[in-house]
Parts: structure tokens; sequence; C-alpha cells
């Protein structure tokens, strides 16, 4: 996914940039897994935008997409290792604007 018009910070600034996006990696790092539960427990995402979050997030490789060969189908995702790094990073991130909100 990575070209000169798309370089790979684009990427990262999509995802981190994205309420949404960093909502869902948290939702699936607390085991939420399946899109009908991600939906129930991110407070305001609409199904579209799930979708275009979870196939965005799976093209980036943050997460991991299994379909299982069910009757209705089952699908379920999970952070990638590239995704839990990133899952670590927003923590870090989450942790210090808390230490700044603190000392102002």
């Amino acid at each position: 996914m990575t070209s000169e018009t798309n370089p790979p910070y684009r990427q990262l600034e999509d995802v981190v940039g994205c309420k949404w996006s960093v909502s869902v990696l948290q939702a699936i790092a607390a085991g939420v897994s399946r899109p009908g539960a991600l939906e129930r427990h991110i407070q305001g995402i609409s199904t579209k935008v799930l979708s275009q979050r979870l196939r965005k997030l799976t093209g980036y490789g943050l997460l991991s997409k299994q379909v299982y060969a069910e009757v209705p189908p089952r699908t379920e995702y999970a952070l990638t290792p590239n995704g839990q790094k990133l899952i670590l990073i927003i923590s870090q991130i989450r942790s210090l604007d808390e230490e700044i909100s603190k000392a102002e």
C-alpha cells in the first residue's frame, strides 16, 4: 500500500488521526473481536464507518481478519504484531496526555 503518493507516515497519520481507528484498535486490544460486538462496544460508530476502518486497518497490516466457514459466517479480528506495538504507543500518548492535564 505504500507508494510515493502515500508514504508510510501518511498511513500512520491516517490511523492515529482518526478517532474511530483508535477506538477500533483499543476495542480489539480489549478482546472485542467481532464486527457486531465492536459496533455495540464503540459508542456512536456506524456500520459503514466500522467496515471502512476495519478494511483500512487490515490493509495497513495492523489487524488480521479470520473468516470462519459457518452458517451464518463468523468473522473475527485480532491485532497483528504491528497493531500491538501501535496500541502500546497509543497507551503511552494517553498517559502523557493525562500527566499534562494534571499539571495544568
